[in-house]
């Protein structure tokens, strides 16, 4: 469906004699240099983006790619208008899941049209912004793409500060004195963490080339933008790479804790039945009941063996214990 259609000129909103579904009419109300045309559409179907083709040149391709959404990000160039695909993150706390969803711009002289996909990086903060802000808003286009970016990536950086608590919950988790098996939430995270990768790795050659003003068709004058932008993007690709470093680390003290502690248990299984094996193996030789047996016939030899057992097993108790087996 569509959000919100508008033109704009000399960096402010003005009204268009059309509605919002005309766009046809929309786009001819550009008549002045430095108008344009701003169409936000959500989760469109083909027919409504065909109808939106139509009137802005849209390549066939990039609509496709539109329609089907889950693309790579990427930067293309078809004839006079450029595609950009980005990818979109929020975080479920609650799963520590991180859902994705797709924001496709065409960008062409006098238009922008942005195709959203999934529930994720609303635009509507970015064109508030850029309508309170007409020296922003001048640079037409350009002014549009970089704040869709500003809005991605600063979202990608709410992800990445969430992620970071629950690997600082992992930590303290595994290196707590308690027992506790954190496998299945570090495995959940690696996962989580390699989907923000997939959505941040690919848009760091595109926002490069977009910060070094090297794209056609995007004003040069917006590169410090767009630097601003890479900047932030850069950040979230060090905590990305930081987090896995940290995650692996957590596994391996999580898999060498475990096995020190099997060990432990191990020690005070076989200290346990050394408490047992000694008194058992004492009584078995005083209850073979030969006749020839020293102290079988002795007054005292119940009473001697069994203080014999609880003697030596006295004995082996503070010898575990010293050795710190129990």
């Amino acid at each position: 469906m569509i959000v919100d259609s508008a033109l704009y000129r000399h960096g402010s909103r003005v009204a268009a004699d059309c509605g919002a579904h005309d766009y046809e009419q929309l786009r001819q109300q550009v008549r002045e240099e430095g108008d344009f045309v701003w169409v936000g559409l959500h989760q469109p179907d083909a027919e409504e983006l065909a109808k939106v083709a139509a009137a802005f040149g849209l390549h066939p391709l990039a609509v496709e790619d539109a329609v089907k959404a889950h693309q790579r990000p990427k930067l293309e160039h078809y004839d006079d208008s450029l595609f950009l695909v980005l990818k979109t993150l929020w975080y479920v706390d609650a799963d520590d899941a991180v859902e994705t969803g797709e924001i496709n711009l065409f960008v062409g002289p006098d238009f922008v049209v942005t195709v959203r996909h999934g529930e994720g990086s609303e635009l509507q903060s970015a064109r508030q912004y850029l309508e309170s802000r007409q020296a922003v808003l001048d640079h037409g286009p350009s002014a549009v793409v970089y704040a869709v970016c500003d809005t991605v990536v600063d979202a990608y950086r709410e992800v990445a500060d969430e992620l970071e608590r629950d690997v600082d919950e992992v930590e303290d988790s595994v290196f707590s004195p308690t027992r506790s098996d954190d496998s299945v939430r570090i495995y959940v995270l690696k996962r989580e963490i390699a989907e923000v990768r997939r959505a941040v790795q690919p848009l760091r050659e595109p926002m490069r080339r977009l910060a070094a003003g090297e794209v056609e068709g995007i004003d040069t004058t917006a590169a410090p933008f767009f630097r601003d932008v890479l900047d932030h993007l850069s950040q979230v690709g060090e905590v990305v790479d930081n987090l896995e470093t940290l995650l692996s680390s957590a596994f391996d003290a999580q898999v060498a804790r475990i096995s020190v502690q099997q060990n432990d248990d191990m020690r005070k299984i076989s200290a346990g039945a050394a408490l047992v094996v000694v008194p058992t193996l004492i009584a078995g030789v005083y209850g073979m009941n030969f006749d020839h047996m020293p102290e079988l016939h002795w007054t005292f030899g119940y009473v001697f063996a069994l203080s014999l057992m609880v003697g030596s097993s006295a004995v082996l108790w503070v010898f575990f214990k010293r050795s710190g087996w129990l």
